[in-house]
């Protein structure tokens, strides 16, 4: 009993419970075929309806390729993801009575948000991969070499993870696929009201505003920054966009502080 009583060994016995799991979300694709078909063709869908369809009618200020311009968008248009997907997932356990059932296993308490967390950063990386592999397909290249590349994605991978607790969070508290699928559409415009598609010079002052404080925003100017793609400096002077690596570093570590306590302390009071 000591030994388990220890903090090394319940860190052990979380870790451990925790890898159980990502394996348990990770079996059930096979059992959703669609969702595998999702992770295999959004990313391709992606690209060509951006970057053929909606880029063939937007000029890049200053010059350069737009599908160049666009593809770190589109890298932070999948990482924003994860909050939907872990959500949705959490709230599916919830709702189905899942969570009653681990809760009543002899696990880690904490290894079911630490799962979700865990296979969704593993899927994230899937995506990304695809993502990039299409990007190089139709003319996408980093132009800053490796160092930088890695650094670009490692950021993205940071990111993903800290929204990822946001999800776990909002689907835990919702309780409900069906509450959680009507929050869906409230998501979408983090992801556009950013610089991920156009700069933000051109928009109404308090929309800039929003957009320029968007981490949606502040991971696509770091990875275009850190990938050499074109860039459009703002003349208005906001700090993330002039900053993006720090301030992707400051909004990882804002999410985690904040909804890392909040995932752990709800599931911990689940069905008080």
């Amino acid at each position: 009993m000591t030994a388990i009583a220890s903090p090394l060994a319940r860190l052990r016995w979380t870790f451990t419970d925790g890898l159980t799991l990502v394996g348990r979300e990770l079996g059930r694709l096979r059992q959703e075929p669609g969702q595998i078909v999702a992770i295999l063709f959004f990313p391709v869908f992606m690209v060509v309806l951006f970057g053929y369809v909606f880029g063939s009618a937007i000029k890049v200020p200053g010059g350069g390729d737009y599908r160049e311009y666009l593809m770190p968008g589109l890298f932070a248009m999948v990482t924003f993801t994860a909050v939907q997907g872990v959500m949705g997932r959490m709230a599916a356990d919830a709702s189905r009575g899942v969570m009653d059932r681990f809760r009543s296993m002899p696990a880690a308490r904490l290894a079911v948000p630490f799962g979700q967390t865990g296979a969704d950063l593993l899927g994230g990386l899937l995506v990304v991969a695809i993502m990039a592999a299409t990007g190089l397909l139709v003319g996408w290249e980093p132009h800053r070499g490796v160092a930088h590349t890695v650094e670009a994605f490692l950021l993205m991978v940071l990111l993903r993870y800290a929204l990822s607790w946001a999800g776990v969070y909002i689907g835990l508290v919702a309780k409900d696929e069906r509450l959680v699928d009507q929050l869906v559409p409230l998501l979408l415009p983090f992801t556009m009201v950013s610089n991920a598609f156009v700069p933000t010079g051109g928009m109404p002052g308090w929309l800039r505003f929003l957009a320029d404080w968007n981490p949606v925003s502040a991971i696509t100017a770091a990875s275009r920054k850190l990938f050499g793609n074109p860039e459009v400096t703002p003349g208005h002077g906001a700090w993330p966009l002039a900053h993006p690596v720090a301030a992707v570093l400051l909004w990882s570590a804002a999410l985690l502080v904040v909804f890392v306590p909040l995932s752990v302390r709800t599931y911990m009071r689940w069905g008080r």
